[in-house]
């Protein structure tokens, strides 16, 4: 059957325009939904999904790897943009990629029902990547192919509608997901927003009557690229694209280093206490509220004394991006003092963002559309999403950098377990910095059926006799002491004194430079001392616990594996947790301040940008 190819006479809304917002909060609630629960589940379950437990990730790995990922999903646009571009076109493009799109999300829900949970993870998330990652460029082009020359005048107001649709479905399955991943584990958390992706496809095809399908432009692409002034306009957009990546490396930081932090606060918030993943929700409340203020009362209240154009939407956007992870760094300095805040102040900063959000993600979407030849729309607006990749590969990058590998666990992986460690419990001494055992600083490994249990450091008597006293006084004071009122804190056997960190209002690590005696290597050891949980308010019944088990999925899981929460000499030291190397060389408050200074710093050099870019706007005709 043909469809009609060029956008009919109309004044107002084209037909096709509620199927493709239907579909994207269907789409964006599958998406927005997995990734929001994807750091907690990598650093808190995925070594649980297995038969017996393995170690778990840290939370810099949990962050690289879900940067990794985001990188995927926006680098993917361009393998979209080039096969509905060049032999597809929009519409089957988006079909066929949201059929691989759904298989990633029964991946995910398959995650230890077979075979390595880590596999499956790894193959859905491909899977997804290339689904969600090609559609992008065609869905929000697709929206723009709706318009013709009488009724371009409702683009913004449709974008607004589009991300509108975008924030309604990623409200709703970042508050549902976390919930489901808390008290019915991940084969639900995975699994709804599998079948919402499915729901998203069949809205899609049912409007494929009711769209304009612009067909794949092949040659015409081509020769609008070297010849109709294609090549041009991408190496006038670079330098946007290349300051707005920067932009996308701290707002994506969102769903991982802002959940992380969000543990370490007083979650209590509109007479509940929210889950961490959860508080991310609230970036779209504050879209859905921001958008109609700022289209129809703040916009034109400025303009009247000075006029916003897009460029300028986006520098100001930058700004507000570099005040939000500042305050995020104040937040993070009283966690490290062993203050406990109110999530409130993540609020705050959510609200920052999401005010940069709407004046630079809304913005640059409109104006890769409007500055794209007529051929190129795809191809250009996987331009812009490519700085949301690199953004994220900025991010990843960083937190791959600053990790420190554990010594202790890269000399037991050189053990070789034969067929009697598989079935046992055995104990391994491992050489240390000297490369020799019989000495001052060898580890002993526990093994159990095969399976690294824990690890014991050397020094270890007169290193928990300071934690121990560190974690009492701790216990007298009601917070984590100062370096003062802990008094002296010894040295190791090689003379290095011990280093004090507070971690936040739970958590204080002893550190020792060990045998290497330089600070922040892989021969680092310590011991992290955990402190009691703040004692919790007055616990009232809530409407949905009838909902759920009465103990979290997570807890449930542990007990059935047999998995305790202080893993290391938990006999001998409870509450006192043993390790080596394992840390990062930026972690807490200077990590956000890093990235504060970087925003600042991109915003300050987008000026002479915005200043002498000249914009051209091309739409359909």
């Amino acid at each position: 059957m043909k469809y009609r190819t060029s956008p009919a006479d109309l004044e107002g809304m084209p037909p096709g325009v509620p199927h493709i917002i239907g579909n994207e909060a269907a789409e964006r609630f599958s998406f927005y939904g997995m990734k929001a629960v994807l750091a907690v589940y990598m650093a808190q379950y995925l070594h649980l999904m297995g038969s017996t437990a393995g170690a778990p990730m840290s939370e810099a790995s949990a962050t690289e790897y879900v940067h990794y990922f985001n990188f995927a999903v926006y680098i993917t646009p361009l393998i979209g943009a080039v096969i509905s571009d060049f032999f597809l076109g929009k519409y089957r493009t988006i079909i066929w990629l949201s059929i691989v799109y759904c298989m990633g999300h029964g991946a995910l829900a398959l995650m230890g029902t077979t075979g390595s949970a880590a596999f499956w993870l790894v193959f859905g998330l491909a899977l997804i990547s290339l689904g969600s990652g090609g559609i992008k460029p065609c869905v929000s082009a697709h929206v723009g192919d709706q318009f013709g020359s009488k009724n371009a005048h409702l683009l913004p107001k449709v974008f607004n509608w589009f991300y509108f649709s975008i924030n309604v479905g990623a409200f709703v399955s970042m508050m549902l997901t976390p919930w489901l991943l808390e008290w019915h584990g991940p084969h639900w958390a995975f699994g709804i927003p599998g079948v919402l992706m499915a729901i998203a496809t069949l809205v899609f095809w049912i409007g494929r009557h009711r769209f304009i399908h612009v067909p794949a432009a092949r040659g015409e692409l081509l020769k609008d690229l070297t010849d109709g002034g294609g090549a041009k306009v991408l190496l006038k957009l670079l330098p946007l694209y290349a300051l707005i990546a920067v932009f996308w490396a701290l707002f994506d930081q969102t769903g991982s280093t802002w959940i992380f932090q969000a543990m370490d606060m007083d979650r209590q918030f509109l007479g509940f206490e929210w889950l961490p993943s959860q508080i991310q929700s609230l970036n779209s409340v504050f879209v859905l509220t921001f958008i109609p203020l700022f289209t129809f009362i703040l916009y034109p209240l400025v303009s009247r004394v000075w006029k916003l154009t897009a460029l300028r939407k986006i520098g100001i956007g930058l700004f507000l991006m570099a005040g939000s992870f500042f305050l995020v760094a104040v937040i993070q300095t009283w966690i490290d003092s062993g203050e406990r805040p109110s999530i409130s102040w993540q609020i705050l900063a959510f609200a920052l963002l999401t005010a940069a959000e709407i004046m630079v993600s809304i913005v640059a979407l409109e104006f890769a559309y409007t500055q794209a030849p007529k051929t190129m729309k795809s191809l250009v607006m996987c331009y812009y999403l490519a700085a949301v990749a690199f953004g994220n590969l900025l991010v990843a990058g960083i937190n791959h950098f600053i990790q420190i590998p554990d010594a202790a666990r890269q000399q037991a992986a050189l053990i070789h377990l034969d067929a009697e460690w598989k079935s046992s419990t055995r104990t391994a001494i491992l050489p240390g910095y000297d490369d020799k055992t019989g000495t001052d600083d060898d580890f002993v490994a526990t093994y159990e059926n095969g399976h690294l249990r824990k690890i014991h450091i050397p020094y270890l008597e007169p290193l928990a006799a300071t934690a121990t006293r560190i974690r009492e006084k701790a216990i007298a004071l009601g917070k984590p002491p100062s370096l003062d009122e802990v008094g002296d804190l010894g040295k190791d056997p090689w003379g290095n004194p011990f280093r004090y960190e507070i971690l936040n209002s739970t958590r204080i690590r002893l550190i020792s430079a060990g045998p290497d005696r330089a600070s922040g290597t892989r021969w680092d050891t310590g011991i992290e001392i955990a402190l009691p949980e703040p004692a919790p308010a007055k616990e009232e019944k809530h409407w949905s616990d009838r909902f759920h088990p009465e103990r979290p999925w997570l807890d449930r899981r542990k007990e059935q594996l047999g998995v305790t929460d202080d893993p290391a000499e938990n006999e001998t030291y409870p509450h006192l947790t043993f390790f080596s190397g394992g840390m990062n060389k930026l972690q807490g408050a200077p990590y956000f301040r890093f990235f504060s200074w970087l925003m600042l710093g991109t915003a300050i050099a987008f000026i002479p940008f915005a200043l002498f870019y000249q914009p051209q706007t091309r739409l359909q005709d």
